[in-house]
This record gives C-alpha cells, structure tokens and sequence, in this order.
C-alpha cells in the first residue's frame, strides 16, 4: 500500500476527517452488462427515495459539505462528487460510462454517498499528503478545464496535487493502461462504515475488474 497521512491542518478543521483506501492489481476494460445493470438498479432506487432537495441531507454527503464549510470553501458552488452524480440521476441525465473501475467507482459513491476517486498507482510519485490546498491552487480536471482547488481537502504526492473529494487531476486518472489502482473513500464522518464499505469495494473490483492482490486500510 502507497504511505498515506493526513495533515494535522486538515485534522484541526474537521477532526473526523479520515481516509478509507483499497489497492489492487485490476484489468481494466469497458464494463460489462452485470456491472451497468446493478449500476441502474442503485439509480433506480435514488429516484425512487430521493427528491433533489434531499441529497444534501445524506449524512455522508453533509458531513463533506461541513468540511468544505470548515475549511473556507462554499459547498453550494464546489459540490462534491457523490452530491454532484446523485443530482444528476435524480435530474436524469444518467452517469458517464468511462471503464469498469470508474464505474466500479461511482456505483460505491452514490449507493453510500461518501465522494470517492480512483487513481492510477503508478502515476503517484512517492507518499501521498491529505491536507487543506493552499490558495489559488488550480489542476487540469478530468473532462474539465483549470479547477480551483484552494481550500480544499486534497491528495497530493512530489508533484502535487491530483485528487479531491469534488473533481479529480487528469494525471493520476484511470485509463485502460492502468494495471494498479488505488481506490479512495473521501470520510468527514468518523470510520464505522468504512470497513464495510472497503470489503464492498474488494468485492466488486474483484467481479468486475478482475481484481487482486488487495490491500486495505483505514487512514485516521
């Protein structure tokens, strides 16, 4: 497993601020029917449960807009990852169709609301740092164009930033090259879910992403 902390800065401002990774080997490759199948069926059951107005109100999803608040950043105009998908399904637009890992990825997000992101081990140089982004920070994003990331909780390794719980770097993104990834569940609300959730996550890297050679761990 690659050496991740969290800074004491990030701690400071949101104690319960902690980190759930899963790293393995994967095939990656367009995802198969089962996958997308069970992917409709999680969309089905948000339209079904949720109005837009509810989404912010999932615990998982408000304790990482409280984060945004204790750290200076306005969640309404950054939303993270797991509110920003579930708007979408709920507003019918459906989920971009990328690989069998990001799919893998963004199911485990909007089923339990922690924001999440997968990356690409070998395009991470060195340890990896969770902390507060300094001001006027900005990265390519992933199908966007320069996104600000000041104050915002990030991932970051020798060259920086690349990943955070609102939209990740081109750099470290899963592409079909990738033979390694790490998965990470952005958590602002304490640990107790997250051992199942990892095994959740094992499980479906290894159905569908023909994962293996896993490692698991909690970062506090």
């Amino acid at each position: 497993m690659v050496t991740i902390t969290i800074d004491p800065e990030l701690k400071k401002a949101h104690p319960a601020a902690v980190l759930g990774c899963v790293q393995c080997k994967v095939r990656v490759a367009p995802s198969g029917p089962e996958l997308l199948e069970e992917t409709d069926e999680v969309c089905g059951r948000l339209r079904k449960t949720l109005a837009v107005p509810d989404i912010q109100n999932r615990p998982h999803i408000a304790s990482t807009r409280a984060c945004y608040k204790a750290l200076g950043k306005d969640p309404h105009r950054y939303r993270n990852s797991a509110e920003a998908m579930c708007r979408r399904v709920l507003q019918g637009k459906g989920l971009y169709r990328i690989n069998n890992v990001v799919e893998v990825n963004n199911l485990l997000s909007i089923d339990s609301g922690y924001s999440m992101g997968a990356y690409d081990v070998d395009k991470i140089r060195g340890a990896i740092r969770w902390a507060p982004s300094g001001e006027d920070a900005h990265y390519q994003g992933i199908g966007k164009e320069q996104v600000n990331i000041a104050f915002l909780p990030v991932l970051m390794d020798m060259d920086g930033p690349f990943g955070n719980p609102t939209s990740d770097c081109v750099c470290a993104m899963i592409t079909e090259e990738a033979k390694e990834v790490l998965m990470v569940f952005y958590c602002f609300d304490g640990e107790d879910e997250l051992p199942g959730m990892l095994s959740r996550a094992e499980e479906l890297l290894r159905t569908h992403c023909g994962g293996r050679d896993f490692e698991k761990t909690i970062i506090r």
